[in-house]
């Protein structure tokens, strides 16, 4: 293959219509890295030969050792086709194509890895694995397809293994195709199904507010007359009528082989086809027109061998004739395999071989022909006959769009849903989706990740290969090679020859190669830094060397460009063509292109927006990805002197991860965030290896937990007999306020629903902080995210993943209501307690409620329609001496003390869940002697009534049968039948059982050896998991896990037995092992909490030493 060189491809960039976006998607191991590495062979990047063997792409030898994908990767790769300008023309015309292909990871753990490139790209190639079929992440990767709105391919991979592994015959796997096919598309219509119910929801309530307004009109001007009804009826179907619903046809969503969507492909041997080759290659020998062989080479049609006509099922009276796709498809393909490998005889015909070649007229080179490897038969005739890259790269160019195609179809939605979308420029608007290049035009660059380089990988660091070297670089060569030849050669002679052979190499170099070797030597200990480089793609304009841009934030908003921080104008230092391992430099880059850019680190901390004006720009970083980190791990360097080292790696990692993420604990630990156990090892390698460059200890995985609340059969009495369960009286040690204060759980269902809708609790807390802009803090700008106004409240750890939609206030107030009423316990109790909501917690956007139930109503109501005054019982406005301390200055104390005591749980100081908080009655009783100095005394009255409020909380909790809400894990294990299936059964669940895990459910795929167990598994039992359930299946499973959500573990964590049945069954240590207090106890003794009952001498004995 001729070597294609960066100059063309810099000159196509130029082109936009013959430029082409693409990422490949797939599930873990079915086959991306191996299908990249066929494309890259067509450029002369690699040897054909070597073709998913070297997995080009996967440039870390971690990637090489484990086989998988960890980080995305991009190339752009030259093609070049024949083609007509219009049909009547004889000679076809040389059209060449830019491809920019990245390549991502399908492994969960690197699903951010998979949202962060397809943002960059306009079309997806999806693979699937013919004999695993659809797996958990093909479906995250559809999904990916769909909320980018890409036009994806599918390519069904590994489809050798139908005819080596599985022993199908043609007929059989056409029919096991055509089931693949219907799950993948049942995939792509549950996307469109649940887009249309939504779209029919919003629907019918706008109707409703059109039919409800028209009434109300027509009842105005109808009531002074009296006039009838008819008019009403009227006005409403003319209002519905104008409105009419609109349908949707999904028939281009679906993959059908006949739209030429669906590739079928084995990249280990380097073939793939499409329906329309093989119409091409039929065209002549049956006389029928290709567009006809198109339509029906796929699908329940056949071939009259008599009349060569073309029948439908109906039509086939009783003849046994085989579809088409397996007569003039299938059959070929499988023929070569019988003829190379020799299927199930296992030895190759070479006159069948003969016979193919002849009838394909391909001529196979002698060398090849005497090989005794019959794959070497098998890849070049393949290669010759359908190369994947021909395959796959013509269909990428015919199916999917080019930029500016693209642009104007996506541009416009992706806009919608950014943040601010209603302030963004027409300027900016226009340019991106009219796809406007010129110099003038606005540049608009979205930055997907930062990538870290080291520094001698950059281009101006590295020298051009091809090229002569200079007298001082062969110099430096020549030292080098004898510094490692003096080195090897005493490792080889031993101890007793080392020091002479040292001697004898360096003995016959003159004094200036013995200091060369010393150079060479510290040069070889000094460090390479690592550079930070963003992985970009350009939308409008054009981008070059020394233009001065604007870095916008993922949180910024047009609608307010200059909040704090505001964006800063940075210089781009360098712009590169990425070429997988290898860099190139480039003056300057057109729109419609992925890029790497320079010049953006300490700007950018994961993702931002590039634009060339600040005032209605456009913020695209709002990507969401597609996994959250989890496990949170304390790490700590082995020398403390290289502390300082340690945490500017980490921070260095912070930025080039796209999933990680750095902070420090109020206790001081360094804790890293990591999306799972792989994603740790990597990122720990990363920091020991690249980033800190020292020796780093890595302590226990920090698991997340909460703490929750329910009222058991089974439960102490009250600790106040007189009041109601949960209720505690709290009075501050100077005597002077008393609080009232009750806890009780939430229903199930509010909590779900306040657990999914953070993102609408988050934007009804920042409407109204910006209604009340008096009441912050002079210290705290207003302008801070309210996740940092939480960090610096001390509530770190207490997050929570957001997975509803943005509603407004009336719709938030009327579902709340409805989950109100779902709890038909107690319904007294959460009467109206809707409009008596004053905060959520922890973080103010938490599941759990606080809730003003006092008669004076001494705090805001977060959820009212409007701003009330202090009202009395008589409806007449309070005036109040400003000298007067009353109950409602302590209001905001009380609600700090309940966002302190969510975030903190009594049991094990994490995160509370599902508790509501109803304060009663505050009481201030000061003396009148000091009014005229209670003003003077408040700000010692704000600490006692946090601390009583908090503790109040706390012990109310404890009145209630306390439970621990546990971390999960959805587990999707795929196993493998090849042994006994009872066997891999009955190991699978031992492993899980053994964890605390349990069986969800199990389904053996039809027409596969392969069944897949669904299960769910706490995250702090999962650890080296995927390791042991291999060993014990020897290597016949394989998990992957996917961070499902908190799960209560029904067992109170301060249960022991007191009933004369448990006693007598348990004894008085309780035999059997209290789970949730293992998990409580492990976390206080993590924080350094008090663990009460802890025996440090179990059996106290007399040391015996050997002198007594």
């Amino acid at each position: 293959m001729p070597v294609v060189n960066p100059e063309k491809l810099v000159a196509l960039q130029r082109q936009a219509d013959d430029i082409r976006n693409i990422c490949i998607l797939a599930h873990v191991d079915h086959g991306k890295t191996s299908l990249t590495d066929a494309l890259i062979a067509t450029n002369g990047i690699i040897s054909p030969k070597l073709a998913g063997k070297i997995r080009y792409l996967d440039s870390r030898p971690d990637e090489q050792t484990r086989g998988i994908t960890m980080e995305s990767s991009a190339i752009s790769l030259y093609f070049s086709l024949l083609r007509r300008a219009a049909p009547d023309d004889a000679a076809p015309k040389q059209k060449e194509y830019l491809i920019n292909l990245i390549d991502s990871p399908g492994h969960i753990d690197f699903s951010s890895e998979v949202s962060t490139a397809s943002r960059l790209c306009d079309g997806a190639v999806v693979l699937v694995d013919a004999v695993e079929g659809v797996c958990s992440q093909t479906v995250t990767v559809l999904r990916q397809t769909w909320i980018e709105r890409m036009k994806p391919i599918l390519v069904i991979n590994k489809m050798d293994r139908l005819i080596t592994e599985l022993r199908m015959s043609a007929a059989e796997a056409n029919t096991h195709l055509s089931k693949l096919l219907e799950q993948v598309n049942a995939v792509m219509g549950s996307f469109f199904q649940g887009e249309r119910m939504e779209e029919d929801l919003r629907w019918r309530e706008r109707i409703d507010e059109r039919v409800t307004a028209t009434s109300a009109k027509t009842q105005e001007r109808s009531a002074p007359s009296n006039g009838s009804t008819a008019d009403v009826d009227d006005g409403i179907a003319t209002t519905v009528s104008d409105a009419g619903y609109e349908e949707k046809d999904d028939e281009d969503i679906y993959f059908a082989p006949e739209k030429n969507n669906v590739i079928f492909s084995s990249a280990i041997d380097g073939w793939a086809f499409t329906i329309k080759q093989f119409a091409g290659l039929w065209e002549k020998k049956l006389g029928i027109k290709r567009a006809i062989l198109e339509k029906v080479l796929w699908g329940d049609f056949y071939l009259d061998p008599k009349t060569k006509r073309v029948l439908s099922s109906k039509h086939l009276k009783g003849r046994n004739l085989k579809p088409m796709f397996v007569q003039l498809v299938l059959d070929n393909i499988w023929a070569v395999y019988e003829a190379t490998t020799g299927g199930n005889k296992g030895k190759g015909d070479p006159t069948m071989i003969e016979k193919i070649t002849k009838s394909l007229s391909i001529n196979l080179p002698s060398h090849v022909l005497r090989s005794r490897d019959p794959r070497a038969i098998l890849t070049t005739l393949f290669a010759a006959w359908l190369p994947l890259s021909t395959a796959l790269l013509v269909s990428v160019i015919e199916h999917l769009p080019s930029p500016p195609v693209s642009q104007a179809a996506r541009m416009s939605d992706i806009i919608a849903s950014s943040p601010g979308a209603t302030h963004v420029s027409p300027d900016v608007l226009n340019a991106m989706t009219k796809f406007q290049t010129k110099a003038d035009a606005p540049m608009v660059a979205y930055v997907s990740k930062m990538v870290a380089i080291p520094q001698s990988q950059l281009p101006q660091n590295k020298r051009r290969t091809g090229g002569t070297m200079s007298a001082e670089e062969a110099r430096e060569l020549a030292r080098k090679k004898r510094a490692e030849f003096a080195k090897a050669q005493a490792v080889a002679d031993g101890d007793d020859s080392d020091m002479s052979s040292v001697a004898d190499v360096l003995g016959g170099t003159t004094i200036s190669d013995q200091s060369g070797v010393k150079e060479e030597a510290e040069e070889e200990q000094k460090p390479d830094p690592e550079h930070l480089i963003g992985f970009a793609r350009l939308y409008s304009g054009t981008l070059s060397v020394g233009d001065e841009v604007y870095v916008l934030p993922p949180k910024f908003s047009p609608a307010n460009p200059h909040a704090h921080p505001e964006p800063q104008k940075v210089t781009v230092t360098a712009l590169y063509l990425l070429m997988g391992r290898e860099l190139e430099s480039l003056p300057s880059v057109p729109a419609g292109v992925v890029f790497g850019v320079a010049g953006l680190e300490g700007h950018i901390l994961k993702s931002g927006t590039l634009c060339s004006q600040l005032e209605g720009s456009v913020n695209l970083a709002g990507v969401n990805l597609g996994s959250q980190p989890i496990v949170r791990v304390a790490l700590e360097p082995e020398n403390p002197s290289e502390l300082d080292r340690m945490v500017k790696g980490l921070r260095l990692l912070e930025q080039s991860d796209p999933c990680a993420e750095y902070e420090v604990l109020e206790s001081g630990e360094h804790v890293i965030l990591t999306a799972g156990e792989l994603h740790l090892e990597r990122c720990l390698k990363d920091l020991r290896e690249r980033f800190a460059r020292c020796e780093i200890q890595a302590g226990e995985p920090i698991v997340p937990y909460r703490e929750s609340i329910v009222s058991a059969a089974e439960m102490n009495p009250p600790k106040e007999k007189d009041l109601p369960r949960g209720t505690v009286v709290g009075t501050t040690t100077s005597k002077q306020v008393t609080v009232r204060i009750r806890v009780h759980p939430l229903p199930t269902p509010v909590t779900e629903f306040l657990s999914k809708n953070t993102t609408a609790i988050k934007t009804l807390y920042a409407e109204r902080k910006a209604e009340e802009e008096g009441v912050r803090g002079t210290d705290t700008p207003l302008d801070v995210p309210q996740d940092q106004i939480a960090e610096r409240d001390g509530l770190e750890g207490a997050g929570i993943t957001d997975t509803g939609n943005v509603l407004s206030l009336a719709d938030f107030k009327a579902q709340l209501k409805l989950a109100f009423l779902e709890a038909k316990q107690e319904a007294d109790l959460w009467k109206d307690v809707v409009e008596k909501i004053s905060a959520f917690g922890p973080r103010r956007t938490g599941p759990n409620l606080f809730i003003d139930a006092t008669h004076q109503e001494i705090c805001n109501k977060f959820l009212r329609e409007e701003n009330d005054q202090e009202v009395s019982t008589d409806g007449q406005v309070t005036h109040i001496s400003a000298d007067t301390v009353t109950a409602r200055d302590f209001s905001d104390k009380i609600s700090y003390a309940f966002q302190l005591a969510t975030a903190q749980g009594p049991l094990c100081n994490e995160p509370m869940q599902g508790v509501a908080v109803f304060l009663e009655d505050v009481t201030v009783s000061v003396p009148s002697d000091e009014d005229s100095r209670a003003r003077e005394k408040l700000g010692r009255l704000t600490g006692e009534v946090i601390r009583t409020a908090r503790e109040s909380i706390r012990q109310g909790f404890l009145d209630w049968s306390p439970r621990m809400l546990l971390a999960m894990y959805s587990c999707e294990i795929q196993a493998s039948s090849e042994y006994i299936v009872t066997e891999v059964l009955g190991r699978v669940y031992g492993v899980i059982t053994r964890r605390r895990g349990r069986i969800l459910s199990e389904a053996m795929n039809e027409g596969t050896p392969f069944f897949t167990i669904v299960s769910l598994l706490p995250v702090a039992e999962s650890f080296g998991f995927s390791d042991e359930i291999r060993k014990r299946t020897s290597g016949a499973a394989s998990p992957q896990l996917i961070f499902q959500g908190f799960e209560m573990l029904d067992e109170d964590p301060f249960w022991v037995p007191f009933t004369e049945e448990e006693l007598e069954d348990l004894g008085e240590l309780a035999d059997k092992e209290n789970v949730a207090k293992r998990y409580m106890e492990g976390v206080r003794r993590r924080k350094g909490l008090f663990i009460a009952g802890k025996k440090l001498v179990e059996n106290a004995e007399k040391q015996k030493t050997m002198k007594r």
